[in-house]
């Protein structure tokens, strides 16, 4: 994607020893990137949310993987790497992608015993994960196009009105995104269509990231409180709602930003569809249901009591609330497979069920 006509991806290496990334954090307000040296840098940026998103935490935790072999003795390099792989792992514990991309360097690590080896491997497999996950943003947006060019052939001169939560788009991954990249492709293809941003309280990742991923690449949209939206689909003004993925279960369960739960609910009381956009990664194949069996992250009280916001060049942090107040801040929730019109993979369109999802993995 474009970033004021400079093509950028959301991660990269810079050189042997330094892997860079967009700190999040500061956005739209500031466009800064953060050299990350160590797994302990990788740590903190997935912990405080310098990266975020399913497939971006996966790719950065692997790129960790690398800089803690980069960083470590020759004599006592497995043992630093367990540590690391530890470290990383509790990191986030929600996403999916974060255990599997671990799991890949586990894997193709064990029967190696030269640490330059190790070096070049953990490279490899963090650049080839990389290309995986940017490959299958795009096969998503191919196979979610066809949705929304469907809903647009009826609306004559009026455009297709999509409502998002959260941000699933290429911050969130590493280009394209998932559920912004039929939605990119879209309006790159001449559609006319509109977005309504959830605003996605406590961090706000509509309303700062979504809105403007969409307004660098020309998307009209609308930021709305997070409780707008079913009002706006009783009106008849949402055609369709896509959203992202941390965790799907075996079952087809979805767990997604907190908040998600609410639009499916609204959306399947109005009729409308409820697309989720995820690739196969962060499909958990060992958790039969997702309801009572996806982990739910706890976060920070303070991100509910305060909020960041741009005032005369800086950016301040306010609080909300009776500064004593007792805050619970659940970081996502988990959508019913019943209340999911379609699955949107990188193979192709998939009815949220285990027989069927099973069937993405043998194809």
């Amino acid at each position: 994607m474009r970033v004021d006509n400079v093509k950028y991806q959301t991660i990269w290496l810079k050189d042997r020893g330094t892997v860079q990334v967009i700190d999040q954090r500061k956005l739209p307000f500031d466009f800064r990137i953060v050299d990350l040296k160590s797994t302990e840098d990788v740590y903190k940026a997935i912990k405080e949310m310098v990266v975020r998103g399913a497939p971006l935490i996966g790719v950065t935790a692997s790129y960790g993987i690398y800089l803690a072999l980069v960083n470590a003795s020759a004599w006592d390099w497995k043992g630093q790497l367990k540590e690391a792989m530890e470290r990383l792992k509790s990191a986030r514990p929600t996403a999916i992608n974060l255990e599997f991309a671990l799991n890949q360097h586990k894997e193709r690590l064990a029967n190696i015993h030269s640490l330059e080896e190790a070096r070049n491997q953990a490279r490899k497999t963090a650049e080839e994960l990389l290309e995986q996950e940017k490959e299958s943003c795009r096969k998503i947006g191919e196979n979610g196009l066809s949705l929304i060019e469907e809903i647009a052939k009826g609306k004559d001169s009026e455009p297709v009105n999509i409502l998002t939560h959260c941000n699933a788009g290429w911050l969130a991954t590493i280009d394209y995104g998932t559920a912004t990249a039929p939605i990119y492709l879209a309006h790159d293809k001449g559609i006319k269509l509109h977005v309504w941003v959830d605003e996605t309280r406590p961090r706000n990742q509509g309303a700062r990231l979504t809105a403007w991923e969409l307004e660098k690449h020309g998307v009209p949209y609308t930021v709305i409180a997070d409780n707008t939206g079913g009002l706006l689909m009783q009106q008849g003004m949402v055609d369709m709602v896509i959203t992202g993925s941390d965790r799907t279960a075996a079952n087809g369960d979805v767990a997604n930003k907190i908040g998600t739960y609410l639009k499916a609910l609204a959306a399947n009381d109005n009729d409308v569809p409820f697309y989720v956009a995820v690739p196969l990664s962060s499909i958990d194949m060992n958790i039969e249901r997702g309801v009572n069996g996806i982990p739910i992250e706890q976060r920070h009280g303070d991100e509910v009591k305060y909020i960041d916001g741009y005032d005369k060049g800086n950016i301040t942090t306010i609080l909300l609330t009776p500064e004593n107040a007792r805050v619970a801040n659940y970081g996502f929730d988990v959508t019913p497979a019943k209340y999911v019109t379609w699955l949107i993979t990188e193979k192709g369109l998939c009815k949220p069920n285990k027989k069927e999802i099973k069937k993405l993995f043998r194809s």
